[in-house]
């Protein structure tokens, strides 16, 4: 065929969208689409899997960067943890892992009480008082929290209880809201507690919903921490405060040790532990006191 006859041929059939039929006496083959689930041959299905080859060697190079030998021996690993953000989508943050935790929380001082918090509230606010409990209970911090629906006795006498709560535990967070106010069980633990620990870090007032002129004047030397405007940071405070009272505690008893030990070196080397008084020092530099026999000598020489 001649190529003017073949131009001509074509664009006859120009307009045809029957794909497969002839045009002249080229034929041309539809084309077929690619199924989803079947891999391409030939030249393409080399291309397609070199492709994928490529992508999962560079995503092994991008762990194998991020699993670094630096970042698994520090104390302090950064996590990547979902949070909410203000429009509701969640975004990742940096979030540290906990520290270890102290060592004097597994000292015989702390040991000696049963527990670490006593929360003294009203039934009424019985669902912040587990709020602060829960939060203060969690591995991250261990602390030991004593609430009374939980923790009492069931048939004991109100008072024995509360009295026992009081006297078993080194700190006592006072939830202080209107209904703490108008409980009595509540004043007596607030009683018992200032009978307990006067004038000393162990009682932590907390504040809710309560103005200043309703704040107890039994209270009004202590420094409080007002719950309505930052819960969480009042928990964490509180949680410092306990921790604090312990170290110190711990610290003295530490002392107190050493004190004796070295008083009881002393008395086996044979030195005494006390510092000497001002009137053994003073008698034993005075002068040797005379016999009776020199004093009459003596009187009856001068006279």
């Amino acid at each position: 065929m001649e190529p003017a006859k073949m131009d001509g041929a074509i664009q006859g059939n120009h307009g045809n969208t029957n794909s497969g039929q002839s045009f002249g006496k080229v034929r041309l083959a539809p084309p077929v689409p690619l199924l989803e689930g079947v891999q391409p041959t030939g030249d393409d299905g080399a291309r397609h899997s070199l492709k994928q080859e490529a992508e999962a060697g560079w995503f092994r190079r991008l762990l194998v960067k991020k699993e670094s030998p630096q970042s698994s021996s520090s104390p302090h690993v950064l996590v990547r943890t979902p949070s909410p953000s203000l429009d509701g989508a969640s975004s990742l943050v940096l979030t540290s892992t906990p520290n270890p935790p102290a060592p004097f929380l597994s000292s015989m001082i702390r040991w000696s009480q049963t527990y670490d918090l006593c929360v003294c509230h009203s039934p009424v606010d019985i669902e912040e008082a587990i709020r602060l409990a829960t939060y203060l209970e969690k591995p991250a911090y261990g602390l030991r929290c004593f609430l009374r629906q939980r923790d009492a006795n069931v048939g004991g006498a109100i008072s024995t209880e509360l009295c026992q709560a009081v006297q078993s535990s080194h700190c006592w967070a006072l939830l202080i809201t209107p209904n703490f106010l108008l409980d009595d069980w509540c004043q007596y633990m607030m009683h018992q507690a200032l009978s307990e620990g006067p004038m000393s870090n162990r009682i932590i007032p907390l504040v809710l919903n309560l103005s200043y002129s309703q704040y107890p004047k039994e209270l009004r030397f202590y420094y409080y921490k007002d719950l309505s405007k930052n819960p969480e940071r009042g928990y964490t405070q509180v949680y410092k405060t306990v921790l604090k009272y312990l170290e110190d505690m711990d610290e003295k008893d530490a002392a107190k040790v050493d004190c004796n030990m070295h008083s009881t070196s002393n008395r086996l080397e044979g030195a005494s532990c006390f510092p000497r008084t001002k009137l053994s020092s003073n008698y034993q530099n005075s002068e040797p006191l005379l016999s009776l026999q020199e004093i009459e000598r003596t009187e009856a020489a001068d006279s």
